[in-house]
């Protein structure tokens, strides 16, 4: 019988949208796990285009008061806008947040010393972020940390360049924010099987 170990682990990895900043890890903990999730996570020609930021305490905080000023202009209306801000409340109350870059520089590169393939390295640029995306959470879910991964990007992209003195040519994909699970997520669908797989074996 094959081993589903991996697969019960994949299955504690869900979004999670409370969180808390009630962990026992500490922030150099923490950081090396998501660094070295990153660091084993698969890119194309490992030409290891996936960048990330890894903010604790007002840096974390700062983020979600850039998004929630920056959709100000975005959700004029009152009502909807509350909402919008208590679920960027909800983010910011964890006890941290991960900002997941694309090296373009890199893509670059390896559009010009591959050429045969230039017209398919952004593809696998995402590809490779998605892995290390998914290497990270669920490192997190692992340890018994909630995270989910949102996608305010470009919206707030120069107002976290300027934050965070963020390097030229790094752009920004997504925003985990982690942190105690304060509330778990609730089942989850699944579409079926015969409409997403076929097996062909001959």
């Amino acid at each position: 019988m094959v081993d589903t170990t991996y697969i019960d682990l994949m299955k504690k990895r869900r979004s999670i949208r409370k969180i808390g900043d009630q962990l026992t890890f500490g922030t150099h903990e923490i950081a090396d796990l998501i660094e070295k999730a990153i660091k084993e996570s698969p890119t194309a020609f490992n030409n290891q285009s996936t960048r990330a930021m890894i903010l604790f305490g007002q840096s974390s905080d700062k983020v979600w008061e850039i998004t929630a000023d920056r959709l100000k202009s975005e959700v004029p209306n009152a009502d909807a806008y509350a909402a919008t801000k208590a679920k960027l409340n909800a983010f910011k109350a964890g006890f941290g947040t991960i900002l997941f870059f694309t090296d373009r520089p890199t893509i670059a590169q390896n559009e010009k010393q591959f050429a045969l393939y230039a017209d398919n390295f952004a593809d696998w640029a995402e590809q490779g972020l998605g892995g290390a995306q998914l290497s990270v959470w669920t490192a997190l879910a692992l340890n018994q940390i909630g995270a989910s991964n949102q996608h305010y990007n470009p919206l707030i992209d120069d107002q976290v360049k300027q934050a965070f003195d963020v390097p030229n040519g790094w752009v920004l994909r997504s925003e985990m924010p982690f942190g105690s699970i304060e509330e778990t997520a609730a089942a989850k669908d699944y579409i079926d099987d015969d409409s997403r797989f076929k097996i062909i074996a001959d």
